[in-house]
């Protein structure tokens, strides 16, 4: 998880910093660890990073196409009732419409799906099992009806197959309130756990994020790997929902990547806004979340 972010997320040298507002929305609940995580997309060992887009135009966002690169997500379950255990079901096809079967192995998994609301207040990050024919399917549990967006984050095992982050429109049924995007902080806090964010988020230019875990006052020094890292972060734009996976700088057992309490990654916002930051970490056997509120500002030119 050392190497730079794909698609939506572009690794380049740390930029000079410039503002942006950070903040904690809210505190997500603990998530059980998968015994056996698995993978993303990045940049492969030893391979260059990708240089932001400079004079101020935005770099793309990922997560808002349901077809990309001549692959397609058909969510099978569309709509789902709201405070019920149900299963998700989807599969990935190809551009003659076969269901896709053969998947690379990134982080630890065939793909990774990531499920939030539209107002950003509900977020989980499962981890689907795939049937022999392509069908892939998880239990979720949403709390609250409204709408919700799902990312598939994959990369097909086709030569010179590109990883993908495609997403689509899940509904679910029940009396309906948005809840407001919470403020700005640059601290969170989950079960104990005490999180602090600094550095800057900036449209178009990246940047590296600094995220400090703390319980009872003292630094936490041993997280353990998760997907193949200290932390995972995920970062998604409010109002559209655009999506971009970062990877943290550095990994376990590099000779340099201390357990903790500090987690890098080097992100890049794909345009001015109002973003949602969502850190896994992994402590003691659990993995837990906690949620920022992160306010890019305009592109630096």
């Amino acid at each position: 998880m050392n190497t730079a972010m794909r698609i939506t997320t572009y690794t380049a040298a740390l930029a000079a910093s410039f503002g942006a507002a950070y903040g904690v929305g809210s505190v997500v609940t603990p998530v059980s660890a998968d015994p056996e995580p698995a993978a993303h997309v990045e940049h492969g060992e030893g391979e260059a990073p990708q240089e932001a887009p400079q004079g101020g135009h935005d770099t793309p966002a990922g997560g808002l196409r349901v077809s990309e690169g001549g692959y397609t997500l058909d969510l099978r379950t569309p709509r789902v009732p709201a405070a019920r255990t149900t299963e998700l079901r989807f599969v990935i096809r190809d551009s003659s419409g076969r269901q896709v079967t053969a998947f690379q192995r990134e982080h630890d998994k065939e793909l990774h799906l990531i499920l939030a609301s539209q107002d950003l207040a509900t977020y989980r990050h499962l981890h689907p099992t795939r049937a022999a024919d392509g069908t892939w399917s998880t239990p979720a549990n949403l709390p609250a009806a409204g709408g919700y967006r799902l990312f598939a984050d994959f990369t097909p095992a086709a030569k010179g197959a590109k990883n993908l982050t495609l997403g689509a429109d899940l509904a679910v049924a029940r009396d309906y309130r948005p809840a407001p995007v919470p403020a700005p902080s640059s601290t969170a806090t989950v079960d104990g756990y005490t999180v602090i964010l600094t550095g800057p988020l900036r449209p178009g230019t990246a940047g590296e994020l600094n995220l400090k875990v703390t319980k009872a006052g003292r630094p936490v020094t041993d997280l353990q790997p998760y997907l193949g890292a200290y932390g995972h972060l995920v970062a998604l734009r409010s109002g559209d929902l655009a999506y971009l996976h970062v990877h943290p700088n550095g990994a376990p057992g590099d000779g340099e990547t201390e357990p903790g309490p500090d987690v890098s990654f080097t992100a890049t916002a794909p345009s001015a806004g109002t973003y949602r930051l969502f850190l896994d970490f992994k402590h003691n056997g659990t993995v837990r979340t906690a949620a920022f509120t992160v306010t890019a500002g305009a592109a630096h030119r």
